[in-house]
């Protein structure tokens, strides 16, 4: 049965009212619909129209007798959860009225629990999240860590939307990168990894590059022409560039850089190898195969284990070159090759992307601009193999096999092979996949005087972040751990940090850059994962000092301004999931819970809730309970744990 939602309630009653007082003091006026909208300030009520400004532009009359006139006309029901109208500065003003709404807020809160807000679409689909997708070239860093913690709060909005949801990570496991990897763990005869396998692989991969970069460049250097002054310059500084890279490396792991240097050293053609390393996995060579497989599936375990540990799964693993073994590249290559948009250039071939946007008219469904021209797209390089933007092409139509709308979580940077992507889906006739295909972009992770380089190794590591914010959380708690114990405080300790770190990365627009800085992520101040847990936890022990639990309350006596403002934020909770989920705003979510949160500080320090008369505490504590359940879900479906004390 569905619960009452008193705000929605509210805002039919102010239309219907403002719509009948229309019709009788202004009939001539036509308008496409007047909207409603929230002041700023409760001082000017719950809601405000501002029809009576657009009737005194249309028929020259002052907006203030034009609302006063309104005014006038408007009647409201003895039982309407309007409170009052008002007429200010040419506005019509509503006003709730807490007394009737306050009960219907409080008990669909109360009532729902663990469910309130969380409201199912009429009309769910099946939905793919694909996110992360990290290179198993090395461990999850702080930039690919937004990118998983963005796409596991899109699953989980949508999720509770009502959808059937697929979270997908796409093993690239094709590529130089995983065959410069293989190349070198070849080299080492397959070692089992030391320690956490993708830091292992992550440091492996740096050293690999490395030895055939400084490699290939002394070969280059060998047989350029001493007269060929520019190349040899070029190639010198090059090389003096990666000896500074072999240098760093050495600090970090002297007995693997020694070991990769020897073994490259030892080869004849280190470029042409993983070359053929490459071409030999996409042909499915069983050999090549088991060697990248092996590799990548440790890199994997390692990658699991990091984002497992933060509560983020995964239902579909694919894999990059399952798709060309199966021969959906191969189909999808020959269906583009088909279009008359394909050209030869030299031996590659380019899908030229721009004039699909003329043949089809597409400028303004996809918003591009008029002058913009789209880069052609290279389809297949000169020696024959495809790119990944050939592959994801391919990958796209499989994703579409199980989903009706796919949300690819990707970095901002890739927004051009994303609209190249979709335009060639629109010109393969698979208008559907090119219209319900959204890329999800967000910007970098700036850590403050640290640059990040995989050729360096140089990452700073998801599990590295989250084992400094523990040990950051459990100095600030080392008073309480004892009166926690053990096990309560490590667990305490494992959700702030966990909380922290999701929050600050949630809480941000996506396309906007994020700096991460301690005293923000940890703050109990501002806007922040554990300052939203400390109110949570500070609503909880209020309820515990109750004698018996809050039900049936008065909300006449719920007249304090912060009181009536907690009351409206609860009644929003529902509308603030809808808007969040339908468009793929998790900090619209984050901005709310700490909206909440920062009230209720307030509110804690300002009114007394155990020690008032026995009406005033029932009324106060179901204020308090609802509070504490909005934060609870609202923090949930961001994937973040809330602790009951801390």
């Amino acid at each position: 049965m569905a619960l009452p939602n008193a705000l929605r309630q509210f805002r039919a009653e102010c239309s219907e009212a403002l719509d009948l007082a229309l019709k009788s003091a202004y009939p001539d006026f036509s308008s496409a619909g007047h909207r409603l909208t929230v002041p700023g300030d409760l001082e000017f009520g719950e809601l405000a129209s501002s029809v009576a400004h657009e009737i005194g532009r249309q028929m020259n009359i002052s907006p203030q007798k034009v609302a006063s006139d309104l005014r006038g006309a408007i009647s409201v029901n003895k039982n309407s959860l309007i409170a009052g109208v008002e007429e200010a500065g040419g506005y019509i003003n509503f006003r709730l009225d807490y007394s009737r709404a306050g009960p219907l807020i409080l008990n669909s809160a109360v009532v729902a629990g663990a469910q309130y807000g969380l409201e199912h679409v009429s009309q769910p689909i099946r939905l793919s999240v694909e996110h992360t997708s990290s290179n198993p070239a090395g461990p999850v860093t702080m930039a690919t860590a937004r990118n998983s913690i963005l796409g596991d709060a899109l699953a989980r909005l949508c999720l509770a939307r009502g959808h059937s949801v697929i979270r997908r990570f796409y093993v690239d496991d094709v590529g130089r990168q995983v065959s410069i990897l293989a190349y070198g763990y070849d080299l080492l005869k397959r070692p089992t990894p030391l320690g956490k396998p993708d830091l292992w692989f992550g440091r492996l991969y740096a050293c690999t590059n490395c030895a055939v970069q400084i490699e290939s460049t002394k070969r280059k250097l060998q047989t350029t022409a001493a007269d060929d002054t520019d190349e040899r310059v070029k190639l010198q500084r090059n090389l003096d560039d990666w000896a500074a890279v072999a240098a760093e490396l050495e600090v970090l792991d002297r007995g693997l850089l020694g070991k990769v240097v020897a073994a490259v050293q030892s080869q004849s053609d280190p470029d042409g190898d993983i070359q053929r390393l490459g071409r030999k996995y996409e042909d499915n060579d069983p050999d090549t195969v088991s060697l990248i497989r092996t590799m990548v599936e440790h890199c994997l375990e390692g990658i699991k284990l990091s984002l497992s540990a933060i509560g983020i799964e995964f239902d579909k693993w694919d894999w990059e070159g399952e798709l060309l073994w199966s021969g959906r590249v191969k189909s999808t290559l020959d269906r583009l090759t088909q279009l008359p948009f394909t050209t030869r250039d030299g031996t590659a071939l380019k899908l030229d992307v721009n004039a699909i946007v003329e043949a089809y008219d597409l400028r303004k469904q996809f918003q591009l601009a008029t002058a913009y021209e789209v880069p052609p797209l290279t389809l297949v390089r000169s020696d024959g193999t495809t790119l990944y933007s050939t592959r994801d092409i391919a990958y796209s139509l499989a994703k579409f096999e199980d989903s009706e709308k796919v949300i690819n979580v990707i970095a901002s940077e890739q927004t051009l092979p994303q609209l190249q992507i979709r335009l060639a889906l629109y010109a393969l006739g698979e208008r559907t996949a090119a219209l319900n295909m959204i890329h999800y972009a967000y910007g970098l992770v700036e850590l403050p005087g640290i640059k990040m380089s995989k050729r360096r190794a140089h990452f700073i590591t998801l599990d590295e972040v989250v084992q400094q914010a523990k040990a950051k959380v459990d100095q600030t708690l080392a008073e309480r751990k004892e009166q926690l114990g053990q096990e309560e405080s490590q667990r305490v300790i494992d959700n702030i940090a966990y909380g922290a770190i999701k929050f600050a990365m949630l809480s941000l627009n996506s396309a906007k850059n994020l700096t991460f800085t301690w005293d923000r992520v940890l703050s109990l101040e501002r806007n922040s994962a554990p300052f939203i847990n400390y109110a949570y936890t500070r609503a909880g022990s209020i309820l515990r000092k109750l004698a018996k639990a809050p039900e049936n309350p008065d909300c006449s006596l719920l007249t304090h301004p912060l009181e009536h403002l907690l009351l409206l934020k609860v009644g929003q909770m529902p509308d603030v999931f809808c808007e969040a989920a339908d468009q793929l705003k998790p900090e619209e979510l984050a901005s709310y819970a700490s909206t909440v949160a920062e009230k209720f500080h307030e509110y804690y320090e300002k009114a007394d809730v155990i020690h008032v008369d026995e009406q005033v505490k029932n009324a106060r504590a179901s204020l308090v309970a609802a509070v504490q359940i909005v934060l609870r879900n609202s923090m949930a479906l961001l994937g973040i744990e809330l602790n009951e004390r801390m």
